[in-house]
């Protein structure tokens, strides 16, 4: 089981790693978008601010499968429809009737703003994906690197208490690691940190936890993490010395 999870997490994370750079364009090209002079009849990459109205907003709290959703009106009736990611801080409060404003970049809805002023970018969004893909990349690649350690290990050291313990200390270190990118990208978008902050803040940590999977392979190699008392390596006491010398010792 191991085996096929650290598999399929190091596919994963070559996925991200691979989209990461596309994210990265994607995002710079939204940034540097100039605003669009007249209403874009086909879509561009410049920026247009549209009127809605919000037609109706279904949250779907509870459900992994559905996203927040909402549909919007033109003023010509025609209907948009556009995910979101969140259900705060905007999509939430949306209720049939209200006004809306979003913005509209090739051809998309990647952002709304209520009466309040308050934004939200929908699942269209160009923003915060390349930081998605980076924590990502970190869980996935630093989980996946330990697990395939600790799933091999005990096949080229088959019946050895001691090496198959070490490698079930690595492979447990491989989940604090990739759980330590998660909740690393986590703080990161609750606290709106710079890009930069992920690395900055996982790398100290990653540091500590496979300096501390060594520390406990290397025990465990030694027999330190052994249960049983009787299998731990116990130095033999020194044998007494000669007879002869002791009576020769007693003489003088």
């Amino acid at each position: 089981m191991w085996l096929l999870l650290a598999l399929i997490a190091l596919g994963g994370g070559v996925a991200t790693a691979s989209e990461m750079r596309g994210a990265l364009e994607r995002e710079r090209e939204f940034r540097a978008a100039p605003v669009c002079a007249s209403v874009p009849v086909k879509a561009s990459g410049c920026l247009w601010e549209q009127d809605f109205t919000v037609r109706k907003a279904a949250l779907h709290r509870g459900s992994k499968r559905l996203a927040p959703e909402a549909e919007l009106l033109l003023p010509s009736g025609k209907s948009w429809q556009v995910t979101f990611r969140q259900t705060d801080p905007v999509v939430s409060g949306l209720e049939p009737g209200d006004k809306v404003v979003g913005l509209i970049w090739h051809g998309r809805v990647v952002e709304v703003r209520d009466t309040h002023g308050q934004r939200q970018e929908t699942s269209s969004g160009p923003l915060e994906w390349p930081e998605d893909r980076l924590g990502g990349t970190l869980a996935c690649l630093s989980f996946g690197l330990t697990a395939l350690v600790g799933s091999l290990w005990p096949l080229f050291a088959r019946g050895n208490r001691r090496q198959a313990k070490a490698a079930t200390v690595v492979r447990w270190h491989g989940v604090g690691l990739g759980g330590a990118a998660i909740l690393t990208l986590w703080a990161q978008a609750a606290n709106d940190w710079p890009m930069w902050s992920i690395p900055a803040i996982w790398g100290p940590i990653a540091l500590l936890l496979l300096a501390s999977m060594v520390a406990f392979a290397i025990a465990a190699l030694r027999g330190d993490l052994d249960d049983d008392p009787s299998t731990r390596q116990v130095h033999p006491p020194l044998p007494p010395p000669p007879t002869g010398l002791r009576d020769e010792s007693a003489h003088s």
